[in-house]
């Protein structure tokens, strides 16, 4: 059957309702677009299909085993059923195996309040695991200034290593070892600080549980204690959209976000976390004028009367290309917005630019 455009749309039926998607759906992307959920932890629109940790298991007639739906294409007249008695069994059974070497310390984790993870085993009652064995006991790696490692926590999903590879292209994070000792890590397992890792966070983004989180937002509250501020990045003319992550009125942290336009949840080392100056004691808070060779505090009034009578003296004997302006990225766009048209509308010249032209 062909639909809008000559698309080849497939029919079939989901939990006993007939939709029809474009040929080459997978069955969880054909489910997610009639408003029926299958939850996922491996699966992220934006990255390669891994079908790795199975909990997207569904039931297609005709097949003798559950089929991850995440890397199992429709085809016509297919019958799928989401949440028949087998597949939540299922679901239980590979919940109670991830957290079988997880530490469930959800009360004091970073994560909790966006931890996939934790979400699941609420929906489906898991509260801990029948298996019992060994466990592994990582060091936790804090070795750079921006990511905490907790490997401990890591469920083999592979969001990191996909992320790492095919978004940024750094290729930094891979497979090692097998079988119980497998572990998404640095290529020789060496600290991040030691790996070719750029610091830009990427991997962070999408882990779905706590084995990476952000250095920046430890302690500062769940999830949900804080306010997200839409903002766009300064630090470059790409245009990133992000969070702000502000509590009691501060600048905590940023947490990229997968609807925006331009990035989705990528973003370099400035934009994820260079935002600490906001807050640094080292800032201006009161103007300075250069007396006698030295720099003195002066209120705004006097500084800004300085400055207008200077501007005007050089304007009128050097004319208005003797003038140039340099702005910031530690600005606000709107800042260097006004300070742009200041110096085209008042002071006549396109002599404009910025530090992170580049």
């Amino acid at each position: 059957m062909k639909g809008v455009m000559g698309v080849e749309l497939v029919k079939l039926t989901i939990d006993g309702r007939e939709v029809e998607v474009p040929a080459g759906t997978t069955v969880l992307q054909a489910a997610e677009q009639n408003g029926i959920d299958i939850p996922r932890l491996c699966y992220d629109p934006d990255l390669s299909l891994m079908g790795a940790c199975r909990l997207c298991v569904v039931e297609i007639e005709g097949m003798r085993n559950l089929s991850a739906s995440c890397v199992t294409t429709v085809w016509p007249d297919m019958v799928v059923k989401t949440a028949s008695p087998d597949v939540i069994e299922a679901r239980r059974t590979i919940l109670e195996l991830l957290v079988a070497n997880h530490p469930l310390d959800c009360m004091t984790c970073e994560k909790m309040g966006d931890c996939r993870l934790a979400d699941y085993c609420y929906e489906y009652g898991i509260k801990e695991s029948p298996f019992r064995g060994a466990k592994h006991e990582y060091a936790i790696d804090d070795s750079n200034p921006f990511i905490v490692r907790d490997l401990n926590k890591c469920i083999l999903c592979g969001a990191c290593v996909r992320a790492c590879n095919e978004i940024p292209g750094i290729d930094n994070l891979y497979y090692a070892n097998r079988g119980f000792d497998r572990k998404a890590t640095t290529f020789g397992d060496t600290p991040y600080l030691d790996s070719k890792c750029t610091f830009c966070g990427t991997c962070v983004a999408f882990c779905p549980t706590g084995a990476l989180t952000e250095k920046s937002l430890q302690g500062q509250g769940r999830r949900w204690d804080l306010k997200k501020v839409r903002t766009t990045c300064p630090f470059c003319g790409t245009g990133c959209n992000f969070d702000l992550c502000v509590k009691d009125d501060e600048v905590v942290g940023v947490l990229s976000n997968p609807d925006s336009v331009v990035n989705g949840r990528a973003l370099c080392i400035k934009g994820r976390f260079g935002w600490d100056f906001v807050h640094n004691e080292k800032r201006l808070t009161t103007p300075l004028i250069k007396k006698d060779g030295e720099f003195v505090e002066a209120s705004w009034d006097e500084a800004l009367d300085l400055i207008a009578t200077r501007f005007k003296e050089i304007k009128e004997k050097d004319g208005p290309e003797a003038f140039a302006c340099l702005s910031s990225a530690r600005c606000t766009n709107e800042e260097n917005f006004i300070m742009m048209k200041f110096v085209r509308a008042v002071m006549g010249t396109n002599n404009v630019d910025h530090c992170a032209r580049t």
